[in-house]
């Protein structure tokens, strides 16, 4: 399996146009950039009505760019346009019909998607923080894609753990006070 290298920018239209350098891990990506790094993705560029429109946007955007951007690094994806998806029916059991007939699905789009490394100084604050902080302030209105961006943020720890409890038939042994044996 090959290593993606993801670049360097402060925003997803210069990741896909001029980015600062491109990096594997978190740590190269800390020294090219000089300060911390969060892993994010962006959507970028104009919505396109099919797959194909936004694969022939994409196919400009890395012709005119110095370093096109790695395919896996980039997504085509399709979205919601300002809808909603629909809710979940709820059965019903009227003129020997067990569901109600869909609604119409809501009208999507398709966008361009780019995975990148941003630097720290340049990432919105309340994302800059973990997701548990910022859901018990409660004064930040939360979008979706701050969601994602929060899903894809690792996991820190509050404070060290703590030591694990011995049970009730367990003791530590005398000469080596870290192990713990079993006492029956």
């Amino acid at each position: 399996m090959a290593i993606l290298f993801y670049p360097l920018a402060n925003d997803g239209e210069s990741a896909l146009g001029m980015p600062k350098g491109h990096a594997a891990r978190a740590r190269e990506a800390e020294a090219l950039a000089g300060e911390a790094v969060v892993f994010t993705s962006e959507r970028v560029g104009p919505s396109c009505p099919t797959r194909e429109a936004a694969l022939e946007l994409l196919a400009r955007l890395s012709a005119g760019a110095p370093s096109p951007p790695d395919p896996a690094v980039v997504r085509v994806v399709e979205v919601f346009e300002g809808a909603r998806p629909p809710p979940p029916a709820r059965p019903l059991s009227e003129g020997e019909r067990r569901w109600p007939a869909p609604p119409p699905p809501p009208p999507t789009v398709w966008r361009l998607q780019v995975d990148f490394w941003r630097p720290v100084s340049h990432a919105p604050a309340h994302l800059q923080a973990q997701a548990r902080h910022v859901r018990r302030r409660g004064s930040v209105e939360i979008s979706g894609a701050d969601l994602n961006a929060f899903a894809r943020q690792p996991l820190r720890p509050v404070r060290p753990q703590q030591p694990l409890d011995i049970g009730l038939f367990e003791v530590r042994a005398p000469e080596d006070p870290d192990r713990v044996i079993a006492d029956e």
